[in-house]
């Protein structure tokens, strides 16, 4: 075999799990990686429907692993706190204010959320001049009026940024769409799309929530609640984001409808006449036409009629 030959018959691309092996990545660091648009996926050009990574990419970081991997470290509230010399209960505010955004999360054991962090964001969160005054003193007024009402954005910022993600790795108009669509349950989606087609098709598309369990266990039921958005004004920015998202796709394609069946008459097999008014049909009509012709009062057993043997 030539050198040509064993060139072309290497695959040029190989899987997640062995890209983030060959980097030093957990697969989670590898994943959210490629999530922020740090490491370049291919489609597979095995004809899957997955995506891969190529060999060059893989190159590509070979020599910076570290600033990779160092760029991808997600920590918690008290690890977080740590990084930007604040106490833990500062930060949670800063979390729930919105002001620091979330970007994965896990379930504990106690079924309670626990959020995660971009190290390199809260860095540069803190090294900003504009954020010193909420990071020592006394927080603003304002900004404690929101913490009394039980202000919350860290669950909707994650989605936000989630749907980012989602958008990033989708490769069709349609397939956006259905990003856009996992964040509101069947009745908004409904409400967004007139077409009930579309709206089937759409609901197809949907990519899961991430995996924290099995179909149906606490920890999926949470994905799931944590995916769908919450608050009015929410709701009507992904509403009136997926009605545009399909406007888009729509002009690039249709959504695909169902084929219709033909009609059970069209199918009948042509080698077949239908049988004449009046005749019999089969088998069976030839028998009940010739018990009728025996219970006929012109049929006659009198033997003088008949004719006679020579």
């Amino acid at each position: 075999m030539s050198v040509t030959t064993i060139a072309r018959t290497r695959p040029a691309s190989c899987t997640f799990s062995r890209a983030a092996h060959e980097l030093g990545l957990r697969r989670g660091e590898f994943d959210l990686a490629v999530h922020l648009g740090r490491i370049r996926t291919v489609p597979d050009e095995g004809g899957g429907k997955g995506r891969r990574v190529a060999l060059a990419e893989i190159e590509r970081f070979q020599d910076r692993a570290d600033s990779l991997r160092a760029s991808v470290r997600a920590v918690g509230t008290t690890e977080g706190a740590a990084l930007m010399e604040i106490p833990a209960g500062r930060f949670t505010r800063l979390a729930k204010l919105g002001l620091v955004t979330p970007v994965n999360w896990y379930p504990n054991r106690y079924r309670a959320v626990v959020w995660l962090y971009l190290a390199e964001e809260l860095r540069q969160f803190a090294a900003d001049e504009k954020n010193a005054p909420l990071l020592t003193g006394r927080t603003p007024e304002e900004l404690r009026d929101r913490l009394r009402t039980g202000a919350d954005k860290r669950a909707r910022n994650w989605r936000g940024r989630h749907c980012g993600f989602l958008l990033r790795a989708a490769h069709g108009p349609w397939e956006r769409a259905g990003a856009v669509a996992a964040f509101l349950g069947p009745e908004e989606i409904d409400d967004a799309l007139a077409d009930p087609h579309e709206r089937a098709h759409v609901k197809a598309l949907r990519p899961a929530p991430p995996a924290h369990g099995a179909p149906g266990s606490p920890s999926a039921l949470l994905a799931e609640e944590l995916m769908t958005a919450e608050e009015p004004d929410e709701i009507d920015w992904f509403r009136n984001d997926l009605a545009r998202a399909a406007a888009e796709a729509r002009v690039v394609r249709p959504a695909p409808r169902p084929t219709e069946r033909p009609h059970p008459a069209a199918t009948r097999s042509p080698l077949r006449a239908p049988a004449k008014p009046g005749h019999p049909r089969g088998l069976r009509g030839w028998l009940r036409l010739y018990r009728r012709a025996l219970n006929s009062p012109s049929w006659t057993t009198d033997t003088s009629s008949r004719p006679s043997r020579s």
